[in-house]
C-alpha cells in the first residue's frame, strides 16, 4: 500500500499544541523577509514595509512562529540596507517609522513575533560619525579604526587583511590616514574599545525595543572585536579561511562581553526578547560560546547549510551540533538557505532531482531537535535564478569582483524551474494506513540600486563553491579582488511570485527590481495553494504537525547526552533513521528505493513511501515522518 499526505487537517487528530509560554524560541520557525524581495505596495519594484504587512497571513497560515526582517533603516543602499546611516529610522526606500510600528502591532495580532537586524560591526559611510570623522572633528576617528599607513610614505596599508568582499580591507583618506573597512569601503568599521560605541548600541536596542519588536538578528555577531595591534595574517584569500581557523579580525574573546551586557538588556524587557548571532567560528564549540546561558539565544548553524547530500556527513553535523550546544543549555538552530547563499533547491542538484532533495532536506530540519530558519520563497520550491543580465545585478561584491561565469548543475534551461509538484510521486502527508490509493503531498529606482546588500553568510566568507554559481560575469577577475565574495548573490534575492501567470506575479503594481523568470507562474503562493502535492502544501503539513505531535512540540530535555530524547536506530547506508517521543524520521539520501522495517505509520513524507506496515520502500531523496 503507498501512501502520501493531504492538506487536510490531520494535525486536529492529535491533542497536542505546542507550548505557548515559556522559551518560544528554542523551537520556534523564524522566517526570514528580505525586505525589498518580498512584496511591494507602491510600485517603484521594490519591497517595502506596507508590503510585508499586506502578506503576513501567508506567514500566519504557513505556521512559522516569528519573522525576521532585512535591515530597513536609512542607507545609502551600498550594501543592501547593511551600511546604516541611522539606526533609528526607517529609510524611505522602505516606508516610515509609523509602517514600522504598524507591521509590528499587525504581526503580533496574527501571533507572529518580529526579529530585526542589528548591524554593528561598522556604518555607513554616510553615518554622522564617520562624516565627522572625515571632516577633522576631534576625537571623530576614535570611534572607528583608523591607522597610519605602512612603508616611507605611509603609502601601503597597515597590515594585510582583506574585505571579505575582496581587495585591501583598509582605504586611505585625504590626509594619508587608513580606515578599516572588513566588507566594502562604504562600510567603515567601528572600534568597540570606544565607550561611545557601546552606548549608542544601548541606545539603538533600546529604542527598538520599546517600539514592540521580539528581538534582533546580531549581523557579524563575531566581528566586533579585532586582536591587540591587527596583526598580520600572512596569507592570502582570507574570505576562505573565515569559519575554518582563526583569524585576528574574528570571532575574538572579547565579543563575548558585548553579548553578556546585550543579554542582560534584553531580559531587562517582557516577553522573551531574543538575539541572535549571524557568527562563523572554526568549530561547534567556538560557535556555542555565543548561545552560553548569559549570551545571546540562539546563533546559526551554518555547518548543516554547508552539508553535502550525504548521510554520514548530516549524521556528522548534527551529532556535533547538537552536543556543541546541549553542553552550554542551548539549542541549536538550523538553516537551509538565506539571502547570501545559493538556494539550496539548486546546491542540492537542481531540477527535480534538486527539488526532492530539497523537500526532504526541509522536512529533516523541522524534525531536529530546536528551532529552524526558512528563507522566503523556499516554501515555494524556488531555485537560484541562475540569468540575470549583469545590469539589473547590484551586489556589490559583483562589481569589484567581476568573475568568470561558473557552471550550475542544473539543467540546460537558462532558469530551470521544476514542477511544484515534484511528481505524482513525490510528496506529502500520509494517509491513515486503510487509504485504498496513493498519492504525494519612494527614491528613484537608480538611486536606491548602489546596491543589493549583503547579509550574513557570504559576508561571513561563504562562498559559491564551483559548479554553485548564480549567473554570468563578464570579466575575470583580477588578484587579489578575486579571493573575496564571488558576488552572486542576487540569484536568490529574486522577488518571490505570489499570483499571477507573468512577472511581477503580484510582488507589486510595476515590475521588480531583479526580474522574475517567466517560468515561475506555477510556483506562485496562488498557483500552489489547495495543491496537497505542491512545495507549499508540504511545508504547511509539516508545520502543522510540528506543531501538533508530542515528540516534536516541546518535550522536556532529556539530559545533555540526549538532547529533547533523540536516538538514532540503525538504517541501511545512505538512510538515517531517528526517533522522538512518540515520533520517526527517515531520510534516504540514495538514488535508488530502499526497504527496510516499518518504524510506525508513516503521517508526513516528501514522497509516496510503499508499506504493508511490517516493511516499508523509502523513495529515493526523501524524508518521511511517522507515528506509532
Amino acid at each position: 500500500m503507498t501512501h502520501e499526505s493531504t492538506a487536510v487537517g490531520l494535525a486536529s487528530a492529535y491533542s497536542n499544541a505546542t507550548t505557548a509560554s515559556g522559551d518560544w524560541w528554542r523551537d520556534a520557525v523564524i522566517y526570514q523577509v528580505y525586505v525589498r524581495s518580498f512584496a511591494d505596495s507602491d510600485g517603484d519594484g521594490i519591497g517595502d514595509l506596507r508590503g510585508v504587512r499586506t502578506r503576513l497571513p501567508h506567514l500566519a497560515r504557513l505556521g512559522v512562529d516569528a519573522v525576521w526582517l532585512t535591515p530597513f533603516y536609512v542607507s545609502p543602499q551600498a550594501d543592501g540596507g547593511y551600511d546604516v546611516a541611522d539606526y533609528r529610522a526607517v529609510d524611505p526606500l522602505f516606508g516610515d517609522l509609523a509602517d514600522a510600528d504598524e507591521l509590528v502591532r499587525a504581526a503580533h495580532g496574527l501571533g507572529l513575533r518580529i526579529i530585526v537586524d542589528v548591524v554593528p560591526n561598522h556604518t555607513s559611510e554616510q553615518h554622522p560619525w564617520f562624516r565627522a570623522a572625515l571632516a577633522g572633528e576631534p576625537g571623530a576617528r576614535e570611534r572607528y579604526l583608523f591607522r597610519p599607513g605602512r612603508g616611507a610614505d605611509g603609502g601601503l596599508p597597515p597590515n594585510d587583511w582583506e574585505s571579505v568582499f575582496g581587495g585591501p580591507a583598509w582605504t586611505r583618506v585625504a590626509d594619508g590616514e587608513w580606515y578599516l573597512h572588513l566588507f566594502a569601503p562604504e562600510q567603515p568599521d567601528l572600534d568597540w574599545t570606544h565607550p561611545e560605541v557601546r552606548a549608542e548600541f544601548d541606545s539603538v536596542l533600546r529604542f527598538w525595543l520599546d517600539l514592540g519588536v521580539d528581538g534582533f538578528r546580531v549581523d557579524v555577531a563575531h566581528g566586533m572585536v579585532k586582536a591587540d595591534g591587527l596583526p598580520d595574517i600572512g596569507r592570502g584569500a582570507q574570505a576562505t579561511l573565515i569559519g575554518t581557523e582563526p583569524l585576528p579580525f574574528f570571532d575574538q574573546d572579547g565579543v563575548h562581553e558585548i553579548h553578556r551586557s546585550w543579554r542582560r538588556l534584553l531580559d531587562s524587557y517582557e516577553g522573551q526578547r531574543i538575539g541572535v548571532a549571524e557568527a562563523w567560528a572554526p568549530s561547534s564549540e567556538r560557535l556555542a560560546l555565543y548561545v552560553r546561558p548569559d549570551e545571546l539565544h540562539q546563533a546559526f548553524n551554518f555547518r548543516f547549510l554547508n552539508c553535502p547530500w550525504d548521510a554520514a556527513a548530516m549524521r556528522t553535523v548534527i551529532d556535533e551540533s547538537l552536543a556543541a550546544t546541549t553542553s552550554v543549555g542551548a539549542p541549536t538552530t538550523w538553516v537551509l538557505s538565506n539571502h547570501d547563499v545559493v538556494r539550496h533547491l539548486t546546491r542540492y542538484g537542481g531540477g527535480a532531482q534538486g527539488l526532492s532533495r530539497a523537500r526532504a532536506a526541509a522536512m529533516l530540519m523541522l524534525a531536529l531537535p530546536g528551532s529552524a530558519y526558512l528563507y522566503q520563497g523556499e516554501e515555494l520550491g524556488l531555485p537560484e535564478v541562475t540569468a540575470l543580465p549583469p545590469e539589473s545585478r547590484q551586489d556589490p561584491a559583483f562589481r569589484r569582483v567581476r568573475r568568470p561565469q561558473l557552471p550550475v548543475p542544473v539543467p540546460a534551461s537558462p532558469n530551470p524551474v521544476p514542477d511544484p509538484r515534484p511528481a505524482p510521486e513525490a510528496t506529502g502527508r500520509a494517509r491513515p494506513q486503510t487509504a485504498p490509493e496513493a498519492h504525494q503531498s519612494p527614491r528613484p529606482k537608480a538611486e536606491a540600486g548602489a546596491g543589493a546588500g549583503a547579509g550574513p553568510q557570504a559576508r561571513a566568507g561563504c562562498r559559491a563553491e564551483p559548479g554553485y554559481g548564480a549567473g554570468a560575469v563578464p570579466d575575470p577577475p583580477t588578484a587579489p579582488e578575486a579571493d573575496g565574495q564571488d558576488g552572486l548573490r542576487d540569484g536568490c534575492r529574486v522577488p518571490i511570485p505570489w499570483a499571477g501567470a507573468e512577472p511581477p506575479y503580484g510582488f507589486g503594481p510595476a515590475g521588480s527590481w531583479l526580474p522574475q523568470p517567466p517560468e515561475w507562474a506555477g510556483l506562485s503562493v496562488a498557483a500552489q495553494t489547495g495543491d496537497p502535492h505542491s512545495t507549499l502544501e508540504l511545508y504547511r503539513a509539516a508545520l502543522e504537525l510540528r506543531r501538533a505531535l508530542p515528540g516534536l512540540g516541546a518535550p522536556e530535555a532529556a539530559g545533555p547526552a540526549d538532547p529533547r530524547g533523540m536516538h538514532w536506530l540503525p538504517a541501511p547506508d545512505g538512510v538515517l533513521l531517528f526517533t522522538r517521543p512518540g515520533f520517526a524520521c527517515t531520510l534516504n539520501t540514495r538514488p535508488d528505493p530502499v526497504e527496510l522495517p516499518a518504524p510506525g505509520r508513516p503521517v508526513l513524507s516528501s514522497a509516496p513511501v510503499e508499506t504493508d506496515g511490517r516493511t516499508v520502500r523509502l523513495p529515493p531523496d526523501s524524508c518521511t515522518w511517522w507515528t506509532p
